[in-house]
């Protein structure tokens, strides 16, 4: 590799420090400080001139404060003469907002990924964007990776012969479709109309679900309401039990507990894109660490190798293990 820094935000430092774990280099030290005027100030405490820079900071809550922290971390990158400068933002938490879908709204997804040019990113390092095109917003560089490697990973350790993959909507279908592909198995997918940020109408399940061990796959959970108005359509369609999974558990408002109570759900399993899960933590809740994917996205791109081969089964990667 390329002489490399690494810096977290305060978002999740501890997802940072796994990261350089896995790279075997130091996290460097990074000062945040906040005026009485309520500004924020940053400081990169460690060499960043000619050097391949990372900043490692998820959109979590409270998502504009650490957003505001990024954008003054690759200000700082760049006015320190960093050779080249990538976010590494597991959790694009704008990625919501990619379309005009009303009259007079902002289009969220597309500002950000210009503000974080403007100050500084040279390329973007992201994992499940909520809607795929929000990749083509950026005008640098983007390595979008999944975490359907991982959650495969895991959910082979069951006996999967009774199994059916069910996505909460049709628009994460083709998702559901590559990770029931992963297992061998098929898919199902619920027919979802959203009322507003927080409530869902389900009105029907596609597919077979009779008699079978559902795993729910999401991209991301926040209230849990999806999940819980499809439980609903499962148990009328007469699935047996019931996994949740997904990539971000944003988990807003003790969804973990909402959900674990439920008597049919086995299991919810996210990754640590994001620190929420830690938070609430549960006995049915199980949370996977992407730090070695995401470290050997940083490795391939400070060797200029592919990323894209990560995404192929037979590429030799570090295992994932369970938090």
């Amino acid at each position: 590799m390329n002489q490399i820094a690494v810096f977290s935000g305060s978002a999740h430092p501890e997802l940072a420090s796994q990261i350089c774990a896995e790279l075997a280099v130091p996290l460097q030290p990074t000062r945040i400080k906040r005026f009485s005027n309520d500004c924020i100030e940053v400081q990169l405490q460690a060499n960043c001139r000619e050097q391949e820079v990372f900043l490692v900071q998820t959109l979590a809550e409270p998502v504009q404060e650490h957003l505001m922290e990024l954008l003054l971390m690759l200000d700082a990158a760049r006015g320190a003469s960093a050779a080249r400068i990538t976010a590494v933002i597991p959790h694009y938490s704008y990625a919501r907002s990619d379309k005009k879908d009303a009259p007079r709204i902002s289009i969220g997804g597309r500002l950000v990924a210009d503000l974080l040019k403007t100050a500084g990113a040279d390329r973007v390092l992201t994992m499940t964007l909520h809607s795929p095109q929000v990749h083509g917003f950026f005008s640098v560089p983007v390595d979008h990776l999944h975490a359907l490697m991982e959650l495969a990973e895991h959910f082979r350790r069951f006996d999967l012969s009774n199994s059916v993959v069910v996505s909460p909507d049709l628009g994460n279908a083709k998702t559901a479709a590559a990770f029931a592909k992963r297992l061998g198995l098929p898919v199902a997918a619920g027919a979802k109309e959203r009322i507003s940020d927080t409530q869902v109408r389900i009105s029907a399940v596609i597919g077979d679900v009779r008699g079978k061990d559902v795993i729910i796959l999401d991209d991301e959970i926040a209230s849990g309401g999806s999940i819980l108005e499809l439980l609903k359509h499962l148990r009328a369609n007469g699935a047996r039990s019931m996994r949740v999974a997904c990539t971000h558990g944003i988990f807003a408002g003790g969804s973990v507990a909402r959900l674990a109570a439920e008597p049919d759900v086995v299991e919810i399993v996210c990754t640590n894109t994001l620190p929420n899960a830690a938070r609430q933590a549960h006995g049915k809740l199980t949370v996977l660490s992407v730090a070695p994917a995401l470290a050997e996205a940083m490795r391939r791109i400070s060797s200029g190798e592919s990323v894209s081969a990560l995404f192929d089964e037979n590429t030799s990667m570090p295992r994932v293990a369970a938090e």
